[in-house]
């Protein structure tokens, strides 16, 4: 899938067939209007485009409503649309100026001019254009002039599509990462990178690698303990023994030497403010099982399974390792469970 963060970028086609829309979270509504997007490109000879658009146009549009916090960053969704097969994918930067233009201008300069649009797949209450005010029944007479055709996504569809995206933000933050990962068809992921923290659950057993997520329009679900999956990039055995053999005054390895390999580990996360200890921020950990290597400074991507309870304050720093024991037990029979 090639990707372009501007329609600027993009090289007009013959045989474009596109789809519009934000497209949060990709869940199984968006994915099916991908795969009918995907499969007409086939079926026609042509190419699939989405065009969407960052930031999310609610944010431009009503700049005082801030609140808004998306499924995916940007990254992830173009992860998700290239494994869906699709070819194109441009990232259109929403302004002021481009919310503006008329509906016959956009129509003409967007899906015509820039993307050479031949046929393309809507919803039915699809609107464009300042104001809002461009519509399907626009669309369609524009393609009679331009040449290109109209298919419309039927209203249980897009109500399914409308519906999802508000529940699953609602069930992440209340964290329910089950139900949301029904709606997705994918478990719900956060990728970040290990900073230092204080190191306080080395000093009860229980290390934890602290996340930090540079994207701040990400969602990030309810405070509470969830059993979830680490996937990183790891030194091999063979690359560790390797590096002891070599001596302490040896040379550093270079990245290339280090034999890095993809792996997923079973851990349990953390998201909250610390209360046992008077945390001031709210953090995101995540204790690693059976995993002892230093990685300050490497992103991971973390898969939330299950919520397993919510945060509360303990008496104490024994309490809490009393609890972890028994969250980390918790955490162990549902990966059993999956079995």
């Amino acid at each position: 899938m090639k990707i372009y963060h501007n329609l600027s970028e993009f090289t007009r086609l013959n045989n474009a067939i596109v789809t519009i829309g934000t497209f949060d979270g990709v869940h199984y509504g968006h994915q099916k209007i991908i795969k009918q997007l995907v499969a007409k490109a086939k079926a026609d000879h042509g190419e699939s485009v989405i065009l969407t658009f960052f930031p999310h146009p609610r944010l431009i549009i009503d700049p005082e409503n801030q609140d808004l916090k998306m499924i995916n960053t940007i990254n992830e969704k173009a992860e998700i649309l290239k494994s869906l097969g699709v070819d194109h994918l441009i990232i259109t930067p929403f302004t002021r100026d481009f919310s503006n233009q008329l509906p016959d201008d956009y129509i003409k300069n967007t899906l015509v001019n820039n993307i050479g649009t031949k046929h393309i797949i809507i919803g039915y209450d699809h609107r464009f254009g300042k104001d809002r005010t461009g519509n399907l029944a626009d669309l369609k007479a524009a393609g009679i002039h331009f040449g290109f055709t109209v298919e419309e996504i039927m209203e249980q569809d897009i109500h399914d599509v409308a519906v999802s995206s508000t529940k699953i933000r609602q069930a992440l933050l209340a964290g329910d990462v089950g139900l949301a990962s029904d709606y997705l068809g994918y478990a719900f992921s956060i990728f970040g990178r290990v900073i230092k923290g204080d190191k306080i659950g080395r000093t009860i057993g229980f290390p934890t690698a602290n996340i930090f997520v540079e994207e701040t329009y990400k969602l990030i679900p309810g405070d509470g303990i969830y059993a979830v999956t680490v996937e990183m990039d790891v030194r091999s055995q063979k690359s560790e023994v390797e590096s002891q053999k070599s001596g302490v005054n040896a040379p550093a390895p270079q990245p290339s030497a280090l034999n890095l390999q993809p792996s997923t580990f079973k851990g349990m996360a953390y998201i909250g403010q610390r209360p046992t200890i008077n945390g001031m921020t709210r953090n995101i950990e995540v204790n690693i099982f059976d995993f002892n290597q230093e990685i300050y400074g490497q992103d991971i991507k973390m898969n939330f399974l299950k919520f397993l309870r919510h945060d509360v304050k303990f008496t104490g720093l024994e309490a809490l390792k009393v609890q972890l024991q028994k969250d980390k037990e918790d955490t162990l029979a549902f990966f059993s469970s999956l079995k």
